[in-house]
């Protein structure tokens, strides 16, 4: 498959991943007396990667993520010449779909921009006030677990069909046990679409989301490749 065609479907699918994962936290998560609750937006974030990973994973192999994209690469399973052209792709889809979000948010008279457009943050900006290193750890251990999820469901003998619905399901998890730490990022172009377009504390704090997730998907693409040896 071209490069071409392979950098628009995650464009397509990163697109899909934060408008429908932060649309469900901007649009739903509070609307009044049946907002759909912090339940509701790690389904939303996990039903995103399901869909898509159906959808498109067949062409790219599904990532959404330069996280997950540098953690694959660290693991052996895609060449170096395809990682550029995928996070500059996943960053296109992640800011278009924060642009978007928030355009839609505005019809009604909301600035969701002002109120946060679901940035990723710490200290006073963490949902349940946790501090930068809290955050860290966090992001990095939840990266680790989501990459080798990945990894291990994508695998040779791994059951054919299933992997998107565990990808998904890990997903969830992982946004039901740290929305209150970071917001949950695990994805680097996630955490840069909103940031973009709120600026400032969003900006500033923006180097921990990347950094952790990057390193706890590369630890991770070590030690599959490891575990994978015979």
């Amino acid at each position: 498959m071209p490069i071409a065609k392979r950098a628009v479907a995650e464009l397509l699918g990163t697109f899909w991943l934060v408008f429908g994962g932060c649309g469900s936290a901007v649009l739903a998560a509070k609307f009044p007396e049946v907002g759909i609750g912090l339940v509701g937006v790690s389904l939303a974030f996990g039903f995103t990667v399901v869909t898509m990973a159906y959808a498109v994973g067949y062409i790219t192999g599904g990532h959404f993520n330069p996280a997950v994209t540098l953690g694959i690469f660290a693991a052996g399973r895609i060449k170096f010449g395809d990682v550029i052209p995928y996070i500059v792709a996943q960053l296109i889809g992640a800011v278009l779909a924060a642009w978007v979000l928030a355009t839609i948010a505005a019809g009604n008279g909301t600035d969701a921009i002002a109120a946060g457009l679901a940035a990723n943050g710490f200290g006073e900006h963490s949902p349940g006030g946790y501090t930068a290193a809290t955050a860290f750890l966090t992001e990095a251990l939840m990266t680790f677990f989501f990459l080798l999820v990945i990894l291990g469901t994508t695998s040779e003998g791994a059951p054919v069909g299933f992997a998107p619905l565990a990808i998904g399901l890990t997903l969830t998890l992982i946004h039901l046990v740290s929305i209150p730490v970071t917001n949950t990022s695990v994805n680097p172009a996630r955490s840069t679409g909103p940031a973009l377009l709120v600026g400032g504390w969003a900006l500033s704090q923006l180097w921990l989301f990347w950094v952790a997730p990057i390193l706890g998907a590369v630890i991770a693409g070590g030690v599959w490749k490891w575990l994978g040896k015979k």
